[in-house]
């Protein structure tokens, strides 16, 4: 059975795929059509990421919002993670009732049961009234909800039945607990899947040749050496590198001196290497504007299937798309 976790992840994943098909027919959702949203996933997205309450995902009823509300902008992860939260709630609820039949309606709380059945520890833990992850280490031991081994099947069994009442049993307080735990999963997930899925998956596509940060040492630059969360096609021989940061208004400034200092650093040292930067979030005009000056392209997250075919252009030998050559060298002053 998949973890909770597991199915966020692959949920994401999905919903992500969806995105960028969905982006591609829409023009980067600046043209929306009835015929684009044909499937429900891609008018939660569009309704999710207007930040709209109907509950109409028809797609006369998605354009007719869409047009109310083109002025508000598209909110990439609130689009993709609202899908995610309706997939493993779902889970949740369904786990629950797994451990509802497999104790006896919560009376008998069996050690192989808990030893079987390790993807539901999310819930046991809110039903023993451990609630995290340092006091679960304390009290059974190191477990996952991959695995739990047989001495910490026992111990949990204890705790529960000490202290579940069957009787004072209430699911949806169960599950509402259970939202912590879920908003933990998808906010790592965001941070660790979701924005630089989308530009992996918009390269795929476009059959860009890349790296990403994990699969290479690092990018050669003038002052130092360092990874982009992309290279394309590779570290040894760059032709673009690619970052992707989500910003607030409040740290904006600050994140586009750290960002413009590294694209410096890299096209000092690699003269035709793109410098691309793909940004979501509250930046400021200001901010982008000054790091347009750097780049060769700054671009909003909901454009980059455009970007990619730059990108591949590029590759190709289509030098009209490298705007800024930076000369920069740091030599002995004697």
């Amino acid at each position: 059975m998949h973890t909770l976790y597991q199915l966020a992840d692959a949920e994401i994943r999905s919903c992500i795929s969806d995105y960028l098909v969905f982006a591609d027919a829409t023009n980067g959702f600046t043209d929306v059509s009835e015929e684009a949203i044909d499937t429900v996933r891609k008018a939660v997205i569009l309704l999710a990421g207007i930040n709209s309450s109907t509950q109409d995902t028809s797609p006369k009823a998605v354009v007719l919002e869409w047009e109310r509300r083109r002025a508000v902008p598209l909110d990439v992860e609130a689009g993709i993670t609202a899908g995610v939260y309706a997939n493993i709630r779902g889970a949740g609820v369904r786990y629950l009732e797994e451990i509802k039949a497999g104790t006896d309606g919560f009376t008998v709380w069996k050690p192989d049961f808990i030893k079987a059945n390790p993807h539901t520890l999310p819930l046991l833990q809110h039903l023993a009234g451990i609630f995290s992850k340092a006091a679960l280490i304390k009290q059974i031991g190191g477990v996952s909800d991959n695995n739990i081994s047989v001495p910490a099947s026992k111990r949990l069994a204890e705790v529960l039945t000490q202290r579940v009442d069957p009787q004072n049993i209430r699911e949806g307080e169960i599950l509402q607990r259970l939202e912590s735990t879920l908003e933990g999963i998808v906010r790592d997930l965001i941070g660790r899947v979701m924005l630089e899925s989308i530009v992996e998956s918009a390269l795929i596509r476009a059959k860009v040749a890349f790296k990403r940060e994990n699969e290479y040492a690092n990018l050669a630059g003038v002052v130092y050496d360092i990874r982009a969360d992309f290279v394309v096609p590779d570290e040894k021989n760059p032709l673009a590198f690619i970052e992707v940061r989500k910003s607030s208004s409040r740290h904006a400034s600050l994140y586009a001196k750290d960002k413009m200092f590294s694209a410096i650093n890299w096209k000092g040292r690699h003269r035709e290497m793109l410098a691309i930067l793909v940004v979501d979030g509250d930046w400021t005009s200001e901010t982008l504007r000054i790091m347009a000056n750097v780049f060769d392209y700054v671009v909003p997250l909901r454009h980059v299937n455009e970007l990619a075919i730059s990108i591949s252009e590029y590759v190709s030998g289509d030098k009209t798309k490298l705007k800024w050559l930076i000369d920069f060298k740091i030599s002995p002053a004697q």
